[in-house]
């Protein structure tokens, strides 16, 4: 027993040396098994987050409707606890670019932010790579508010000064070549692929068919996929579905409370980045990477 007790003080002496710790730890055979927390967000090559509109999280998980995501989210790291910030959708995205609402509470365009601090701005700045990808946009940097599905109040990084025109680009050239991604891609279907203007089902088949590609190629490639919406169904709870795919993930459901700030600061801190705005105050998610 004694030298049972000796060789347990010791696995776990060497887990906090390898710079980890426990989420939960086995005493008996009814308990949880041991999850183990990553020291740092992963160093990802690539990260594309696709956001889709204005669904609450019980319409998507489990929903006969939305199949593709729930097939996805069976690989992926299951947020069971996401939220959106507000409502309606422009300050969410706003949010999630930029660590703020930065005033926005509205859908009226143009929102012009001007230089204020932003993930795109931020990346720039390191050295690496930022574009977001725009279904329907008529031409690559266009700054109009609307053109047939497309519409500005669903591209964040337009409303600031500080990201070039050149950031801002059609879906249509969303590489096929995965290795020629940016480092970091926002992805915004069209009025209709991303389930404001039409069903759940439409939506999944849109993601199926555009992203199912690259979640499996960047399960072998140190990439990720994020998945998530704007808001919910304009209720007070707000409650998003939410998942990561990609390297390094642990598949699973995680119950912590995370919202587009805490998205925002985990992407972040993948790059060394500082926390900007209310992200500034979000530890990163942790406990997914293996």
């Amino acid at each position: 027993m004694i030298r049972k007790r000796i060789f347990a003080a010791f696995a776990a002496a060497t887990l906090v040396t390898a710079g980890a710790v426990t989420a939960a730890v086995a005493t008996g055979p009814d308990e949880p098994a041991v999850r183990p927390t990553a020291a740092a967000v992963p160093a990802f090559d690539h990260i594309v987050l696709v956001m889709f509109e204005n669904k609450k999280y019980s319409s998507i998980n489990g929903s006969s409707s939305a199949p593709y995501f729930n097939t996805l989210a069976s690989q992926s790291a299951k947020f069971t606890s996401s939220y959106a910030i507000t409502h309606p959708s422009q300050p969410n995205y706003v949010a999630l670019f930029s660590g703020a609402t930065q005033g926005v509470t509205d859908d009226s365009c143009p929102a012009d932010l001007g230089a204020k601090a932003n993930l795109g701005r931020q990346l720039l700045d390191a050295g690496k790579t930022f574009k977001g990808y725009s279904e329907a946009m008529p031409s690559d940097g266009y700054t109009g508010c609307s053109s047939g599905t497309y519409r500005r109040k669903h591209n964040s990084w337009v409303d600031f000064s500080n990201v070039p025109a050149a950031s801002n680009v059609r879906f249509s050239s969303f590489p096929s070549d995965f290795t020629q991604l940016p480092t970091v891609s926002f992805v915004t279907p069209d009025m209709c692929n991303d389930m404001h203007d039409c069903s759940i089902g439409t939506g999944d088949t849109w993601l199926k068919k555009n992203l199912d590609a690259y979640a499996q190629w960047a399960k072998t490639h140190n990439s990720l996929l994020i998945t998530t919406f704007d808001e919910d169904s304009n209720t007070s709870v707000n409650q998003i579905f939410t998942s990561f795919t990609g390297a390094h993930v642990k598949v699973g459901s995680y119950s912590e409370t995370i919202n587009h700030y805490t998205v925002l600061r985990t992407i972040e801190a993948s790059y060394g980045l500082p926390g900007i705005g209310n992200a500034a105050s979000k530890s990163p998610i942790l406990d997914v990477w293996q």
